[in-house]
């Protein structure tokens, strides 16, 4: 129970409130550890309670110490704006009966209203990486003071783009403080190098291996020929199925607008979201989402990191995920706090190898199905690779392949020595004539007279010197 975690009367009123009764396994690890002041990095997967496990002890240690006269007091920084306002929303939930105030700073809204909020002076700030730099360049977000750290979904916020916004905004931080990292996969390359400059001595909390079967999850896939054959099998899935909502993943902003036109098209309610909507436009279509107003949601990755959506029970990769840990946060939308969900992808000849990949990532194998009335010509790769086959025979297999290497070595360059052109008729070769002996010159010589033609002058003039070396 929450009781023994050491959280206060306000925090288990509002955890009651939230219908919160028992802490998640994850939950119970991080509590403790947090606050004992420990750096953290955490990785549990999706749905595990990971926002809760570091909200309420940070809470806690600020109602335990209250500073009102301090600037910002703990930063949480997202990846995305959809992830900030979900975190906001929860904890403004776990702070409802407490002094402690929370607001977000995110792109795409207006710059003086966010520095109007800033000057109340709230406890905690969360936003993104680019807006809550501007405002640390323009003084406007002070650090100074600084207590609590946060990167939620660590991966993503030091990930390309978003790297160098984070390491300045952690520049400006108070280096005396509490960093936490979080996120269900924490295997970033480079991210290692990276945290050991931003974080003291950090505890590793591993529980719940992103890579383990997710057993409330079905996941299966279906060969497609084509994206037109894509678009039938997503309208027939989304027809047929049931489900409560549905999030329908695509890799490019131009692939989610064009699917959400099909299905519209179809006769279903669908709304689409992607990074180059408007603020406005994106808070508008994940309220309706909520709502359950919309119940199928087309979107790229944006719609993959951390949103906990109630009754998201479906999942289609209509195109699939470029890697094994994005496939694993795009799933972890559905089967969320041992609920169940189905996760389908739609497999196209291309993404054949990227779906092995995946399967050997994971280690599982994926639930092959058919639909009927729309099967697929393409039935997989019509034999392995030779790679493959030759990496299953053992020694003695390569010993064979080196010889039947060889083999085909010496084939060739016999072919080689029987080309045409090695072919060509060159003659019979003439022998060289003996050098004629001092008698058989002179008679030469003679006939060549009695005929009367001139004489040799070569064998003669050779016939002299050879007298006079003589």
């Amino acid at each position: 129970m929450f009781e023994k975690l050491g959280l206060g009367d306000n925090l288990l009123k509002a955890l009651d409130a939230l219908g919160l009764e028992k802490p998640t396994e994850i939950q119970e690890v991080l509590i403790p550890l947090i606050s004992s002041g420990r750096d953290v990095q955490a990785c549990a997967r999706t749905g595990s309670g990971k926002s809760a496990a570091f909200l309420c002890p940070l809470l806690q240690r600020m109602l335990d110490k209250p500073e009102p006269d301090k600037a910002t007091r703990c930063l949480v920084i997202s990846p995305t704006r959809e992830l900030a306002q979900q975190l906001d929303k929860h904890c403004r939930d776990l702070a409802k009966f407490t002094p402690i105030s929370s607001i977000t700073i995110l792109g795409g809204e207006g710059f003086k209203e966010q520095q109007a909020r800033l000057r109340k002076n709230p406890e905690i700030v969360i936003g993104t990486p680019g807006r809550l730099l501007e405002h640390v360049e323009r003084n406007s977000l002070l650090l100074d003071d600084l207590e609590f750290l946060v990167l939620d979904e660590a991966d993503r916020s030091l990930d390309m783009g978003l790297q160098d916004d984070v390491t300045s905004i952690v520049a400006a931080c108070n280096p005396q403080r509490q960093t936490l990292l979080l996120s269900a996969t924490l295997k970033h390359k480079g991210l290692e190098e990276i945290t050991n400059r931003i974080q003291k001595n950090p505890e590793r909390v591993t529980l719940e291996s992103h890579r383990q079967p997710h057993e409330n999850i079905e996941q299966q896939v279906i060969l497609a020929d084509d994206p037109g054959h894509k678009q039938q099998l997503c309208n027939w899935l989304l027809s047929n199925e049931s489900f409560e909502k549905a999030l329908v993943f695509t890799n490019t902003r131009v692939h989610s607008e064009e699917l959400a036109v099909f299905l519209i098209q179809q006769g279903l309610r669908v709304a689409c979201l992607h990074g180059e909507m408007l603020q406005d436009e994106r808070k508008q279509v994940m309220r309706l989402f909520r709502d359950g107003k919309v119940k199928i949601l087309a979107a790229t990755d944006l719609a993959a990191r951390g949103l906990d959506v109630p009754e998201v029970n479906l999942v289609i990769n209509f195109a699939l995920a470029r890697s094994g840990s994005d496939y694993v946060h795009r799933i972890g939308r559905t089967g969320r706090a041992g609920q169940s969900g189905v996760a389908i992808s739609l497999i196209s000849p291309q993404e054949w190898n990227l779906m092995e990949s995946i399967q050997r990532y994971l280690n599982l194998d994926f639930i092959q199905r058919k639909i009927d009335g729309l099967p697929a010509r393409f039935s997989g790769p019509s034999k392995k690779s030779a790679k493959k086959n030759k990496s299953r025979k053992g020694d003695a297999g390569k010993a064979k392949g080196k010889k039947e290497r060889n083999d085909k070595k010496g084939a060739m360059k016999d072919k080689a020595r029987q080309r045409h052109r090695n072919k060509k008729s060159v003659g019979k070769r003439r022998q060289p004539r003996a050098p004629a002996t001092s008698s058989e010159q002179t008679a030469n010589q003679d006939q060549a007279g009695a005929a009367g033609l001139a004489p040799l002058k070569r064998a003669v003039k050779s016939t002299a010197k050879k007298e006079k070396g003589s």
